[in-house]
Order: structure tokens, then sequence, then C-alpha cells
């Protein structure tokens, strides 16, 4: 039979020697780990996880997702044994505090990182609008549309619910800047289904001094001042005025820059057409677009060719992006 009532002396091992023992095996943990632990149990507003150290550490509520969470039970069952971050460093009482909202939260901003360097189109649902633009969440981060980057003639506050396919401007962990086109999106959809030297039928949208929007099938291209006639125009109100159903030929097709640019004066039989004879451009404007396609074509294979206006010259004058001039970016993302 075991005696019962030996003393520390006759064991050789003391509370002290003990202490010390734990000390000398003990993890060390530090803010900002990454470590495994187990839920041992529950609470209301939290829940306790077994990580190795002395005392039990701690979620609070707040740090289980990046998304909103109402009960514990929601994330975290007990036994569970997953990875957690280390928020902060140990309290009065010995106890660390734990995240998973954290480890998310760096797991997302890789993930948008590499969908951006991959140029994809990501679709997300708006939950709210704001004086500047929309709200959307891309792997569970905010992000924001400027309202220059959404394309639809719906009022802003018509957008909450409605699921818009985007594309990334700016990723920026550093500033907490997740900043996505609607516009672009667009463009580069439609872009996959145009073709330099096709003509398509537009609606004027808005004159510039430097040329006029047109709406193409809902995204927009510049047709420059310089690609509406032959002949010199003093300005594009001279020639169109918005609303105005327009025949144009595109003639680039920038996906890059979200740009396409358009002509009427590659269509013109004779020059000055446009502003003489406008309904004879727009009847002859296949003829005249398959004639450019072949001297395109031909100065592509290196064959001597009449000079293709639009390729051969460059305006050389700095213009607006063709989806038009950019609204500045707020520097913080509004709730």
């Amino acid at each position: 039979m075991v005696n019962q009532n030996l003393t520390a002396t006759e064991i050789g091992f003391t509370h002290e020697d003990f202490a010390a023992l734990l000390d000398k095996y003990d993890y060390h943990f530090s803010p900002g780990d990454i470590v495994p632990g187990t839920v041992f149990s529950i609470e209301p507003r939290g829940a306790l996880i077994d990580i190795g150290a002395k005392t039990a550490a701690y979620i609070p509520i707040q740090e289980m997702s990046i998304n909103r969470v109402d009960a514990p039970e929601e994330v975290l069952q007990s036994n569970e044994t997953r990875e957690f971050f280390i928020l902060t460093d140990e309290n009065e009482d010995g106890q660390l505090t734990l995240s998973i909202r954290r480890i998310e939260y760096m797991r997302a901003w890789e993930r948008v990182r590499q969908l951006q360097a991959e140029d994809a189109t990501v679709r997300s649902g708006v939950f709210a609008t704001n004086r500047g633009g929309a709200l959307v969440r891309i792997e569970g981060l905010r992000g924001f549309i400027p309202g220059s980057h959404i394309s639809t003639r719906k009022p802003k506050e018509e957008l909450v619910g409605e699921e818009l396919p985007l594309k990334f401007l700016e990723v920026d962990e550093e500033r907490n800047r997740l900043v996505l086109s609607h516009r672009r999106a667009l463009v580069e959809r439609k872009m996959n289904r145009l073709e330099v030297g096709e003509v398509v039928i537009g609606t004027v949208r808005g004159i510039k001094p430097y040329g006029a929007f047109i709406d193409i099938g809902g995204v927009s291209g510049l047709l420059h001042i310089s690609e509406i006639s032959h002949e010199h125009i003093d300005t594009p109100h001279s020639v169109f005025n918005v609303n105005d159903e327009v025949k144009v030929m595109i003639i680039d097709l920038d996906a890059e820059r979200g740009r396409i640019s358009l002509s009427t004066k590659q269509l013109e039989p004779e020059p000055g057409d446009m502003i003489k004879n406008r309904d004879l451009v727009y009847d002859k404007a296949e003829e005249m677009a398959a004639k450019y396609r072949e001297q395109l074509l031909a100065k592509q294979q290196g064959i001597t060719a009449a000079p293709v206006d639009a390729v051969d010259a460059i305006v050389e004058e700095e213009i607006p992006s063709a989806t038009e001039v950019e609204e500045e970016i707020p520097s913080a993302i509004e709730e």
C-alpha cells in the first residue's frame, strides 16, 4: 500500500521544482504567432482554447470570423482543433487572446492579390452604397466601387443586393484599400465580342472639346475629334448632339486600359462627308470598313498598301481614357 503521507523531502520533488520544470518546457507564445489549439469550453461571447500554455487562451466572438458572427457555435465546436492567431500577450491572469479573423484576413488579402495578378473578373453583391459609390465584399474583405466605375443607369441606391462583375483597380493591404471597377469588367466582356474594323451603332452620351463618348451596348467608346472627319472640325458639338444615334467603326481595343477608340473618319467615301452628307457615310459604312480591314491586314502582313490613317498616325496630344475621365478615388472608404 502506498504511503499517502510522504513529505516533500521524502519525495524529493517540491512545488517549486514542478514550477521550474514547467517554465523549462513551457512554450513561449508571442503576438503574431499562429498555433494549433483545441476548443474545450464555449461561452456566451467567446471560447476557451487549449494551446498548450499554462492558462487556457480566450477568443472573443468578434475575433472568430472575418464575417459577422452572432453565436460562437456558428464557428467553433467543442473538441475541435484548428489554427489560431495570437492577438495579444498574456494579461494579468496569464491568459492570451486569440483570433481566427486575423488568419482569414491575411489569407483573404493573399487571395485578392493573386486574383489581381491574374487580372481576374470577380462577382460580388452590393451590400451598401454611399456618397462616393458602392460597397461589396471580396473574399470577406470590404471593397469599394467608385461612382465613376459603376456602369448602370440605375440610381446607386437601387444597386443594393445586385451582383456585379468587377475588375481590381487597387489592392493595398497596408492602407486597407480594395478598390474595384464594374465599368472595366463590362468593357472587357464587351471587348471580347468586338473586333477592330467592326462597324457598330451607338448613341452619343457625352460631348467634350476633344471628342464624343459613344455608348455601344453598355460600354463607352471615344470618338476623338481627329477621327470624326478628314476635314478639320473646330468642336465635336458642330457635328453631334447628345442622344444622336451614330454609326462608327472600332479602330482600337485596349483591354488593359479599358479603352475603345472609334472612328467615322475612316468610313467617309470622300473627305468631309461626315459634315456634308452623313447619311451617305452611314450607307457606305460596311463597304468602307471592308476596305479598312483589307488595308489593316495588308499592313500586318508587311504588304505595301494605301496608308491607313488610324494605324499610321497616332494622335500626339494626351487625351482622357475612352471610358471617361476617372473620378478621384476617396482616400478612405466610408461606411
